[in-house]
């Protein structure tokens, strides 16, 4: 049962309901960017290699609101290779709500590759649900880019690196105003450095994951840290999901 510790409401447990109304889109014009991410409590973002192996049964539900609600879901290539998202990424109830709320059954699926290094066949290519977007550098390979214009739309938005404010540009220019991205760090990191974080939803796993693996963002720090408020704290079986705002 996930209940609020900020707002504070002792006891009373927090429906799907509430979870819409806690992690709603605010009106904007313009792209707003929320990133989502599981680390453990020592601030490793994986276990075993994965970040699945982090979340419990709330971040599982909270996950899911995520995505019932965006636009676009966006990651990065490697977290592509790493954790599949092969096949549908919103169930039948989602599709169902999505589309009682004016928004598509499925969100769009975009993808950050610099270097197409993404295999054609895989599937989450040949199990798509939407045609997904790849947003990539106009020095990418030609073979590859080939390859991937079959099954994908493929977009510059830059010349040697994939440049932020372009990829927004792109969204905005489609009407995904709602984006979901869900990593990897490599992501995370450059919209830091782009100042484009609106909120991060965090959510804290009760584990002491060890070893060295990566943190939830990597890569130059940004000139200035970036200052966040914390909107919502919930809690389940002693896991923390926080969601922080950009500060005023």
């Amino acid at each position: 049962m996930i209940t609020s510790l900020i707002p504070s409401a002792p006891g009373a447990a927090i429906g799907d309901d509430a979870l819409h109304r806690i992690y709603a889109y605010p009106a904007s014009d313009r792209p707003y960017v929320r990133f989502n991410f599981v680390a453990a409590a020592d601030g490793a973002a994986t276990s075993g290699g994965f970040s699945a192996g982090l979340g419990n049964d709330g971040d599982k539900r909270i996950f899911t609101v995520l995505r019932r609600l965006a636009d676009v879901v966006l990651v990065g290539a490697g977290t592509i290779r790493t954790e599949g998202y092969e096949g549908e990424l919103v169930d039948d109830d989602a599709r169902s709500w999505r589309g009682a709320h004016g928004l598509g059954e499925h969100p769009a699926v975009a993808v950050i590759s610099g270097s197409l290094d993404l295999d054609a066949t895989s599937g989450f290519f040949t199990q798509a649900p939407v045609r997904p977007i790849i947003f990539t550098s106009s020095s990418a390979p030609a073979g590859k880019r080939a390859a991937l214009e079959a099954v994908a739309d493929v977009v510059d938005c830059g010349t040697d690196t994939v440049d932020t404010s372009a990829v927004l540009a792109e969204l905005e220019r489609r009407g995904l105003l709602k984006v979901l991205c869900e990593g990897g760090p490599a992501v995370l990191g450059g919209f830091t450095r782009s100042d484009a974080v609106d909120e991060l939803c965090l959510s804290i796993s009760p584990l002491l994951a060890g070893g060295d693996g990566p943190r939830i963002s990597s890569g130059d720090s940004p000139g200035d840290a970036v200052a966040l408020t914390l909107a919502s704290l919930l809690t389940e079986e002693s896991a923390l999901y926080t969601l922080y705002r950009r500060a005023s």
